[in-house]
């Protein structure tokens, strides 16, 4: 999450876009295929809106344990528009805050 203000710095302010669902996916090397940490996706998305991000990328599928790539990390299509409207709402309260400069 630290490193979301340098990169929207560094990039003269250009928006961000967190990819959740792959940021909690679990490399094995020897493996077929990633495993993932599906139990995180709210709770990661919930703090990256908070910092002000531009929006979230999310994997999503009907059935993520049959799904044919980031099953293990992919939101459960039942589940989208609940996960939405918390991320909207976070993202709605969090950008209606002025900017607070803590380094004066």
């Amino acid at each position: 999450m630290l490193g979301f203000s340098v990169m929207k710095k560094v990039s003269g302010n250009s928006p961000v876009i967190f990819d959740v669902t792959h940021a909690l996916q679990c490399r094995d090397p020897f493996g077929a295929a990633s495993g993932g940490r599906r139990g995180q996706v709210t709770e990661l998305a919930r703090a990256g809106m908070a910092v002000g991000l531009a929006g979230l990328f999310l994997e999503s599928h009907p059935d993520p344990a049959n799904a044919k790539c980031d099953g293990p990390s992919a939101l459960p299509l039942a589940k989208l528009e609940q996960f939405l409207t918390q991320i909207k709402a976070i993202d709605d309260l969090v950008k209606s805050f002025d900017e607070l400069d803590t380094e004066n």
